[in-house]
Order: structure tokens, then sequence, then C-alpha cells
């Protein structure tokens, strides 16, 4: 019978989700820190967009660096290279003194953050029994929220700090960094990586610890199974018709979380707030309230995604967007302080949908014997979209109006829905080597 460990499942995926946490910081520490890189490095909107937008170009590299790290020497050297990478980084930004030094930071800052987006899910997925997979993974947005919120108290704690508050806000991520190394280096490895390696007997301890004697075996049989005449797996044969399929499910999705616009509520409130004559003190506030609604609903989703599905919460949250940035447009052309509350409800929109629900697809719709190479292509198009978002929104802002570009966003948003409604299957409550049959051609 099946005894599933939950004490210890909990604490290996709390620990690869430190991934997570830190990829929150380093998404979210920029937004407490442009209102003093404007004064420090005299900003316009172009660098402006590019400084906040380089750290999807790292996360791009490190997509591509993580994808073959997993695949040929285990998802847990993988997850310390990138938390050594997080330390590091955070404290060259701390230090910079001039804007290329600071950008190249940045830029390695966010070959971690790529690592870890794609790593620490993945991870999660693998070590988790198919009934509390879509939970599990969800530990990982959840750290993300986390770091999101924690990072924008500090923020706003430091905002009376002087001109160099920056350098704090950048500098105090050294500190999870280096937890983050010590967790990874008491983690087991992914029990399905060590069984397609030949590793049978250290990858059936890995599973008689999450769910004992009965579960390990049949995990096993199941993993050896779907592993079967795999070969030696190269970027190209991600695309093959076997793989195709799933492939570009995967990519769309991560796409269309970017461009859903949903970050640049993140990334921007001093912008948007600025626009309708917020003051510095309440742009930072408001960047706290984003983040506490923003863990609040992901808790939620934790608790939904393994019950209601993944199809319907992103179907709800693309349609619910879409009216909701029809409402906002509307409410920034006026000038309106109710903006504030439209923002929120956007931001637990995606919080409870998009956000976590397409880590979940990434980490579970691709075949095992390519995981590692598929998340890896994917997720390297959410941050190719990520930068094309940040990069553009201050610009488009200025040439066609913030309110104009938040009904560019609901358009998305509706494209997003007929997708999902056509494309998209239900995952929950099926293995991952299940899987391989559902998003396979027929």
């Amino acid at each position: 019978m099946e005894q599933f460990k939950t004490s210890y499942l909990l604490s290996i995926s709390f620990v690869s989700a430190l991934g997570g946490y830190l990829f929150g910081f380093d998404f979210a520490v920029i937004s407490g820190a442009l209102p003093f890189l404007r004064d420090q490095f005299g900003l316009n909107e172009y660098w402006e967009g590019f400084a906040t937008g380089s750290l999807a170009l790292g996360a791009i590299i490190g997509c591509l660096l993580a994808g073959r790290v997993a695949d040929k020497y285990g998802r847990r050297p993988g997850l310390f290279l990138a938390a050594l990478i997080f330390g590091l980084s955070a404290l060259a930004m701390a230090f910079a003194t001039e804007l290329s030094f600071f950008i190249f930071s940045r830029f390695v800052a966010g070959i971690g953050v790529g690592m870890a987006s794609l790593l620490s899910p993945m991870y999660i997925a693998e070590v988790s029994p198919a009934k509390y997979r879509g939970r599990m993974v969800s530990i990982n947005q959840l750290t993300i929220v986390l770091g999101i919120l924690i990072t924008n108290l500090i923020n706003y704690s430091l905002r009376n700090s002087g001109p160099d508050a920056w350098r704090w806000m950048f500098g105090l991520g050294a500190i999870p960094s280096a937890l983050f190394i010590i967790g990874v280096i008491w983690l087991p490895e992914s029990p399905r990586w060590l069984l397609q390696t030949g590793k049978e007997s250290k990858g059936l301890k890995v599973l008689e610890k999450i769910g004992g004697a009965d579960f390990s075996i049949k995990a096993m049989d199941l993993i050896k199974t779907a592993a079967k005449g795999n070969q030696k797996v190269s970027y190209t044969a991600v695309f093959g018709k076997a793989v195709f399929p799933a492939v570009t499910i995967g990519i769309v999705l991560a796409v269309f979380q970017q461009l859903c616009g949903i970050n640049v509520v993140f990334n921007y409130p001093s912008n948007i707030f600025a626009s309708i004559g917020a003051s510095k003190d309440d742009q930072l506030l408001q960047a706290v309230f984003i983040g506490g609604v923003n863990l609040f609903f992901t808790i939620l989703a934790m608790f939904l995604v393994d019950k209601i599905g993944r199809r319907p919460l992103l179907l709800f949250g693309a349609a619910t967007l879409a009216i909701l940035y029809l409402l906002i447009a509307q409410l920034l052309a006026a000038h309106s302080a109710l903006v504030g509350v439209f923002l929120l409800a956007a931001i637990g929109t995606y919080a409870i949908s998009l956000g976590p629900v397409t880590w979940v697809l990434i980490s579970e719709i691709f075949p095992n014997h390519v995981r590692g190479a598929a998340s890896s292509i994917a997720i390297l198009c959410l941050w190719a979209a990520y930068f094309l978002l940040t990069f553009t929104f201050p610009v488009l802002a200025k040439w066609i109006g913030m309110h104009n570009t938040f009904y560019l966003y609901s358009g998305i948003c509706i494209m997003g829905f007929l997708f999902v409604k056509s494309r998209v299957k239900e995952t929950k409550g099926k293995t991952l080597e299940e899987l391989e049959a559902v998003f396979s051609p027929h």
C-alpha cells in the first residue's frame, strides 16, 4: 500500500522552490529600485526598459544552460549552480558604479533566474506523486510570490534610506542565496533522472523515502517503461513528430503568460501610479499591496489546481483579464484613483490562474526523455516574451499612451482564451507517464 511521506516531500519541494523565491526577488527588486536608478544613472524610457528586461536576456541563456545540465549531470547540480549565480549577482548589482556594469550584473542574475525557473518546477514535478503534483509544483509559484512580497516590503522600508537605498535592495538578495546553496547540498537527486541514467538503486531509495516500497516499485516500472527505447536526446529531437504537439502548447502558454501583460503591473507600478499623480511613497506602497494580493490568491490556487483542474483555471484567467484590462484602460484615461482596485483584481486573477497553472503544465506535459530540453525551450520563449513585454512597456506608454497599452493586452488575452479552449487538454490526476499518451499525436 502506498504511504506517502508528505513531510519529506514538502521539505524537498520547499528547498527546491527556494529557487522560486530568488526568482521572485530578482523579478520584484527592480520595481522598488527604479525610482532611485533613474536618478543614479539618468535613465530614459529606453534604458529603463532595457535595465528591467536585461534579466530576461540572461534568463534565456540560463534556460539553455539548465536544460543541458539537467539532462547530462542531473537536476541537483543545476540547482546548485543557479544558487551560486544568484548570490554573486546580487552583490555585483549592489556595488555597481556604472550603468553598463549594473545591466551586465542583472543579465548574470537572469542566468540564475532562467535556470531556477526551469529546474525548480521540473525537480518538484519529478519527485511528486500524481495526485499531489499540481499542489507541489505550485509551491514553486508560492515561493516566487513570497519573494515578490517580501522584496516589496523591504523596498518600502528602505524608501527613505537615502540615494543608495537601491544598493541595499539588491545586496540583501545574498542572504536567501546562501540559504539556497546550503539547502541544495541536502537535496536528493531526482529519482526519474537517476533511473533514466542507470542508477536504479539510488533512484529506488529516493522513491521509497517519498512513498514507501509499493509506490517505489510501481513508479520505477512506469518510468522504465516510458524510457524504453529512448536514446540520447538533442534539441532537434524535441521538434520530432511525437513531441511537437506538446512543445507547441508549452511554448504558446509560456509566451501567453508573459504577453498577457500582468508583469508590467509587477515591474512598473511606479510608472502606472505616477501617471495618475501618486507620490513616490504611494507608488512603493501599492507595490506592497500587489505582492499581498498575489500571495493570497496563489495560496488559493494551490488548493484549486488539483480539484478544479488546469484548463478551467486558464480559461477563467484569460477571460477575466481581458475584461479587467478594458476597465483599467478607461480608468487610466480618466486619471481615476480607482485604477488601483482593478489592478489588484487583475493581479488576483493572474495569481489564481495563468501564474501557477502555466508552470504546472510546462513541468508535466513533456515526455520524460525530453523533459529537460523541451522545458528549456518553452521557458526560453517565456523569457523572450518577458523581455519583449518589459522593454516595450515604457516605450509604448510614451508613444500611444498607457491606457491604450492595456487595450492591447486585453486583445492578447482574448487570443489566449481561444487557444486554451481549442488546444489545451486537462492533466490533473495523471502520472507523467500517462500524459505522454495524452499529448502525443493520434
